[in-house]
Order: structure tokens, then sequence, then C-alpha cells
């Protein structure tokens, strides 16, 4: 048993085999002051659908081969300071580039630096320093501009580093935390997440050959412009001290297929430069 699995034994919640159906009232007591996970607020909904694992040119599909694609950590290359920290970011980070031609940059591009979401006791995201166990952090956001028949799609991509792989686990079980904590959650005002469900699988589990844990978050995201609710999609891996998560909120008229494509594909070009810079060299 894993510790995400312990984590949720202990708050009454029933593993299924590697789903976890998360219920509203199952908790764990709540996060302990001032940690979070690097899940920046975006948002989505309608049918109970995890997205697929990742699957795209710079990472293999993992249920194509029983090989793992996961290399083994190279920790002389961990970064020991917040200096070297943002510098493996910015290795790891993407661009519109990675998602294709229809993705652009929001205004503003980056979160703020030193700034970290905490999903406070009432199940509403707030913003602090970082906690003591992340070195550095980022953020960017992406859109699809509203068109072809389409609103306006809404993506986040995520990089944190922490000082050890041990700590970057954490913050994947503290995320399995907040969903059952909080199925529904309040992003800010007139911007809610409804009916969140989680699954999470540890390297080997599932069909997972590609990163050390993988979480996936998916639910509904209700806007302040009304209308109907939008899928929304949450996608994280970790390799060794780094977690990367892409962020997803559908819009009227745009494929659920089209954006857990979307999501997939940017947390694969991530979790694959992460690899890339921290794995050992073959042979």
């Amino acid at each position: 048993m894993t510790r995400r699995y312990v984590a949720l034994r202990a708050c009454g919640c029933v593993a299924t085999g590697l789903f976890i159906m998360v219920m509203a009232g199952c908790t764990t007591g709540g996060a302990a002051e001032g940690e979070a996970t690097s899940r920046a607020p975006a948002a989505s909904p309608a049918s109970p659908t995890s997205p697929a694992p990742p699957s795209s040119t710079a990472e293999p599909s993992p249920g194509a081969s029983a090989v793992s694609l996961v290399p083994e950590l190279d920790e002389s290359k961990q970064p020991k300071t917040a200096a070297e920290a943002r510098a493996l970011l910015d290795r790891i980070v993407i661009v519109e580039d990675a998602f294709g031609p229809d993705v652009v940059r929001r205004t503003p591009f980056e979160s703020r630096p030193g700034r970290w979401p905490v999903l406070d006791e009432k199940c509403v995201w707030q913003t602090s320093g970082l906690p003591q166990d992340v070195l550095a952090t980022n953020t960017r956001y992406f859109e699809v501009p509203a068109g072809n028949g389409h609103g306006r799609v809404q993506i986040n991509a995520t990089v944190t580093v922490h000082h050890n792989r041990a700590e970057s686990g954490w913050e994947t079980a503290r995320a399995m935390e907040e969903v059952v904590r909080c199925p529904d959650q309040k992003l800010r005002e007139g911007e809610e997440l409804k009916g969140l469900l989680g699954t999470a699988n540890h390297q080997g589990e599932q069909m997972n050959n590609w990163s050390e844990d993988a979480f996936s978050e998916f639910g509904t995201y209700v806007g302040p412009q009304g209308g109907e609710p939008q899928r929304y999609f949450w996608y994280q891996a970790q390799f060794g001290p780094v977690t990367v998560a892409i962020a997803g909120k559908g819009a009227e008229g745009f494929k659920q297929e089209t954006l857990t494509q979307l999501v997939v594909q940017g947390n694969s070009r991530m979790i694959a430069q992460a690899k890339q810079a921290l794995g050992k060299a073959a042979g």
C-alpha cells in the first residue's frame, strides 16, 4: 500500500482497485497550515471520465510497452538552492508550441514568484508564501481563443521543484487529500469546481510506466458568465523532486476529447523534460 492509500484509508475512504471515488464528508482533517499542492486554480465537467494516460511524440503511450519509461534519478542533479531550482524550472516549463498552433498565451502569462495556492478549511482557494518543502514553482497560463463555434478554453501548466522525491510524493498525496476533503471548491468569486473525482497510480500500477507517481482530477467548472458547466481536468506527474501538472477548463462547443488531448500533451512534454534534466544517462 503506497503512502497515498494510507492517507485515504485513514480517513475512511475506500479505494477499489486504483480508482478512488471521492466522497463528500470523508476527510483527513485538512492540510496543515501553510501546506498546499502546486495546483494553481483553473477548471471544468460532465461525465465522470478521467483523461487517458499521457501519450505524445515526446512521451510514448504507457500502454504501448511493459518497459519502464522512467529513468534512474541522478541525485547529483537535484537542486539544493532556490536559485538552482529556478534554473531547473526553466528547463522544464513549456510555451504555447507544446500544445499546437491553436493555443496562445494568456495575460498575465506567468504566476507571481514565491506564491502558493492553499485550499482552506472552507474549501476556498487562497494564496500564501511558499511552504518549506518547495524550492520553486511556476505556473504559465494559456488559452484557445473563442471561435469556430466554441468559447474560450483555458489551460494552466505548473512545475514545482522540491528538495527531494519524498517531498514531491507528499505533494501528490496532498492533492488527493484535497479532493477527498473538498469535492466542491471555490476558485474565486463566481467560479467553482463541482463534483471532483480523482485517480492515482504509482509507478507500475495500472500501466503507469511513464511516471513515478501520477494523479488526475476531473469534474465540472462553473464560471462567472453563467451557461452550462464545462469539463475540468487536472493531470499531474512526478519524477524525483519535480511535479508537473496541466489543468484544462473546457468551453461550450469545444470537444472534450480535444481538451483531454491538450492536457495530456502538455503534461507529457513537461515530464519528458524533467526526466531529461534529472535522469541518469543511458549506458
